[in-house]
């Protein structure tokens, strides 16, 4: 984490609408990340700025960062929510950041993706042995974050943010088998994206309780609570990758059914054993791309067998799981507020 102490709000932050988590993340994130991308080989650096948007698509600095940055500001929110100051949780924030768009920049070459946030993807704009290499190296900037501060914290975050890579490749690799073999169960699926995703919610918000003298076992709540979040972001991603609109996704109408992913609304489709179901499997185990109309008809019917409700139901019962696990704890009345503005916008986000 860079020295220099910014202030939280200032003339030039975020517009107010913003939920306040994400307008400091927004604030403080791209300069920090600046400072860890600049260790990096010309070329390398580059392209990784490139993922993180702090570079457009001819090179050129932006100022900003790419993404809505939802980790990061649930570091900082955390560091606020066990009285700890939310600057010092920044090495934290970058380095989930980073793991973040490393695991993007991976899983855009196993799944062929060409586009993301509107733009190329990193393999597909500088080929894939480069892009390989761009993840590496924001994997290993993760690790220079959270292990620069001479804090006895870093040691603890060191451990945990490995422990969730290990989570995060366990999750994926249970998602590319799911590709290649038979419908998976819906208790698999789960298992799946709290791997994938939930894990680093979870370490998110682990990684900003390290800022401040907490009970061991808050640590392991905080965790849970950022878990069961991250389930929750990861339906609502998967909805929007059926049903969402291009210019909010950043990808194609329909990307995910088109690649015929098994995703947890698709599942849910596949599973309810329903003519509507039935019918989904024979139009997915079809070849080949569906046209416009066969893409509309998909959709529906992973909303008639079931698949739309079910998702959504499941991420308003992980939300409330997720707060459970923080009861009892003296959560900062405005730390609360930004944590629960930011928890309803995973359920119902248009931004």
């Amino acid at each position: 984490m860079m020295s220099t102490r910014t202030p939280l709000l200032s003339p030039e932050s975020p517009a107010p609408a913003l939920p306040q988590g994400i307008a400091q993340a927004r604030l403080l994130l791209p300069p920090a990340l600046t400072h860890w991308t600049d260790r990096l080989e010309p070329a390398l650096r580059d392209i990784c700025e490139y993922q993180l948007g702090l570079r457009d698509e001819h090179g050129r600095p932006t100022g900003t960062a790419h993404g809505k940055l939802v980790r990061p500001a649930f570091v900082l929110l955390c560091a606020r929510a066990v009285g700890g100051d939310p600057v010092d949780a920044v090495s934290g924030a970058v380095a989930v950041e980073l793991v973040h768009n490393a695991s993007l920049i991976h899983d855009d070459i196993m799944d062929g993706d060409l586009e993301r946030r509107h733009r190329r993807t990193v393999w597909a704009r500088y080929g894939t042995p480069m892009a390989i290499l761009a993840g590496d190296a924001l994997f290993t900037l993760a690790f220079e974050a959270v292990s620069a501060l001479e804090r006895p914290e870093s040691r603890t975050a060191c451990h945990h943010l490995a422990l969730t890579l290990r989570e995060l490749m366990a999750g994926q690799s249970r998602d590319l088998g799911f590709e290649r073999r038979g419908v998976p169960s819906i208790t698999a699926c789960l298992t799946m994206i709290e791997g994938k995703t939930g894990s680093l919610l979870g370490c998110a918000c682990r990684l900003g309780t390290l800022v401040a003298a907490t009970p061991p076992s808050w640590g392991d709540r905080f965790e849970r609570f950022g878990l069961h979040l991250g389930v929750a972001f990861q339906l609502v991603d998967d909805l929007l990758g059926i049903w969402g609109d291009p210019r909010v996704t950043g990808k194609p109408v329909g990307a995910d059914l088109q690649a015929r992913k098994k995703s947890a609304p698709i599942v849910a489709a596949l599973t309810a054993e329903s003519p509507a179901s039935r019918r989904l499997a024979e139009l997915y185990a079809t070849p080949g791309p569906f046209e416009a109309d066969e893409l509309a008809l998909v959709a529906e019917l992973v909303d008639q067998a079931g698949g739309r409700a079910w998702a959504r139901e499941e991420a308003r019962r992980r939300i409330e799981t997720a707060w459970d696990c923080l009861v009892g704890i003296d959560v900062a009345d405005d730390a609360r507020m930004g944590l629960e503005e930011l928890a309803a916008l995973l359920i119902d986000r248009e931004w």
